[in-house]
């Protein structure tokens, strides 16, 4: 582990010494355009970005809404990341990019950044959406664009085809210090049950959530649902702080950072998993054998995976187990901030050298 840890070390000191160095750190250009913030160069632009971004969080935050996208919580991750890793990050800082014009920039969040980031640095585009693998195809033939990131292997085999040897992985890291486990005594619930169920609802909640559920009832055990997209960040938390276990149920997930947020904070997780790929729009351009998980990122230490047909004997096993599985410490070994922050500065770096 130690000889590991000292060669993650000098790789991480190689690819910071090929950036520019501010007195703050290895300089790192990021651009978010999204919903939570808008990309927009000058001084004017720039304020009414801002502004915009305060007003749309207190106005979700006043109404216990989602406050944050996926794509905005894998930014904040890596902004945060970074700066904890000693660089000087910078934020929709077009003046700088702009005086810079080789330097590697990291673009993120929906395709509009595309359209709002017209500057020639070379591109690390990603965590972010750059379309279907047809709209990819012209994205990743943008000589700026240097790497495309996706946040797992297997969504990035997905892209592959379409966009070749550009197409990366990366992970969003996960604070450990921010999800702490609560002390075992503090529990009062059995199974907080995370119900991202997206695509054919009217059958798959009673096959799935409401099977659960009953069989729950049946073994006495205390649960509670929450509702992708209709709950607050505090809600989720506070689950967890209560929670003994999480079931996660969702078809796929490209990362699937709210799974992960339970196993950081010592709450292992029983996870629906059929590994098909069921969105209607992207599955149909799927390569043949395409592999697909609901939890990409998962080890013994984590929990169980199950498929519908053998829900109640899965859980029961486990149930039995909860006791020895060790889910912080897989975070703490495979996604750490720490692991996410060396990863991206090699792309970046590697991004800027291909310039």
């Amino acid at each position: 582990m130690a000889e590991a840890a000292m060669a993650d070390a000098a790789m991480a000191a190689s690819h910071a010494a090929s950036l520019h160095r501010t007195r703050r750190g290895p300089l790192v250009l990021l651009f978010y355009d999204g919903f939570e913030w808008r990309a927009r160069p000058g001084a004017i632009g720039g304020s009414l970005a801002q502004a915009r971004r305060f007003a749309r969080f207190a106005y979700r935050s006043a109404r216990r809404r989602q406050v944050r996208t996926g794509f905005y919580t894998a930014f904040v991750a890596l902004r945060t990341a970074l700066e904890r890793h000693g660089c000087d990050v910078r934020v929709n800082d077009f003046a700088t990019a702009a005086a810079m014009p080789d330097y590697p920039i990291g673009l993120a969040g929906y395709p509009d950044v595309l359209d709002a980031v017209r500057l020639p640095n070379p591109v690390l585009f990603g965590p972010g959406d750059f379309g279907p693998p047809g709209d990819a195809v012209a994205v990743a033939a943008q000589e700026r664009i240097r790497l495309l990131i996706q946040p797992s292997d297997w969504f990035a085999d997905y892209y592959r085809p379409s966009c070749g040897d550009k197409m990366v992985t990366w992970f969003a890291g996960i604070d450990i210090d921010r999800w702490q486990p609560a002390p075992k005594a503090s529990k009062s619930i059995d199974v907080l049950i995370y119900d991202k169920i997206r695509w054919h609802r009217d059958t798959q909640v009673p096959q799935v959530r409401d099977r659960l559920c009953a069989h729950l009832d049946a073994r006495g055990l205390r649960y509670r649902i929450l509702r992708y997209g209709e709950h607050h960040q505090g809600m989720f938390a506070d689950g967890l702080r209560n929670a003994r276990s999480l079931a996660f149920l969702c078809e796929h997930e490209t990362q699937g950072l709210a799974y992960q947020e339970a196993l950081a904070a010592g709450v292992p997780v029983f996870a629906w998993d059929e590994e098909e790929f069921v969105d209607p729009h992207l599955s149909r351009d799927a390569p043949a054998g395409l592999a697909v998980s609901s939890v990409p990122y998962f080890d013994g230490r984590c929990g169980r995976r199950f498929r519908v047909s053998e829900l109640e004997p899965q859980f029961d096993l486990f149930w039995s187990q909860r006791a020895s599985y060790r889910p912080r410490d897989y975070v703490r070994d495979a996604l750490s901030l720490h692991r996410s922050a060396q990863a991206y500065l090699a792309l970046y770096a590697r991004a800027g050298a291909r310039g």
